[in-house]
């Protein structure tokens, strides 16, 4: 398994979000949790992310399982407005937080307006109760921003409550984590 832990700050538009994400780089860095230059040890687009290093064991609650000596094991950034949700399983079912009843189906039909920025906001159909999408109740942990943190590999060692703590002051957001589980993409010869 390729398994990932997303941290996404809980706000669809994080203002001066390329700003927020070099200032994480630089503490993690600092904190010795990744390396300073970009490698191909990512698993999207140009496979580029920041690898493990050292310090990681220091934030993880496993740092047994950590993927060291693994070839995907680094931190890749999105700085795009993207959609966080587990791969396998994701119920895509939602409250209303005034009213607290459920609203999934037309809150997922929805993400074709926030998606492209159109807006932020959900309203509730039922009562009327309008709030950033990511205001609204989840049963699994999702998440909707134009910045998120993918920790390649980091599935099965999660973060220790400390860590977290840390990283939502420095985004100065509430987070979520977003744990992703999908097969190893095939080896080709």
């Amino acid at each position: 398994m390729n398994s990932q832990r997303i941290i996404v700050p809980k706000m669809s538009s994080v203002i001066a979000h390329e700003a927020r994400a070099r200032a994480i780089l630089r503490w993690l860095v600092r904190e010795r949790v990744i390396e300073e230059q970009p490698s191909t040890c990512g698993s999207t687009g140009n496979r580029m992310g920041y690898a493990l290093t050292d310090g990681a064991r220091n934030v993880a609650l496993q740092p047994e399982r950590l993927p060291f000596g693994e070839p995907v094991n680094g931190l890749e950034v999105v700085l795009d407005r993207c959609i966080y949700t587990p791969t396998q399983g994701f119920l895509e079912e939602a409250g209303c937080a005034e009213c607290r009843r459920e609203v999934g189906e037309p809150l997922f039909d929805s993400l074709e307006e926030w998606m492209p920025g159109l807006t932020d906001n959900f309203t509730c159909p039922l009562c009327g109760h309008e709030d950033d999408i990511n205001g609204f109740l989840f049963l699994q942990p999702c998440a909707f921003s134009n910045l998120g943190f993918i920790f390649n590999g980091w599935g099965e060692a999660g973060f220790s409550a400390t860590f977290l703590d840390a990283f939502a002051d420095w985004l100065d957001q509430p987070i979520a984590v977003v744990q992703v589980d999908r097969p190893s993409p095939a080896v080709k010869a």
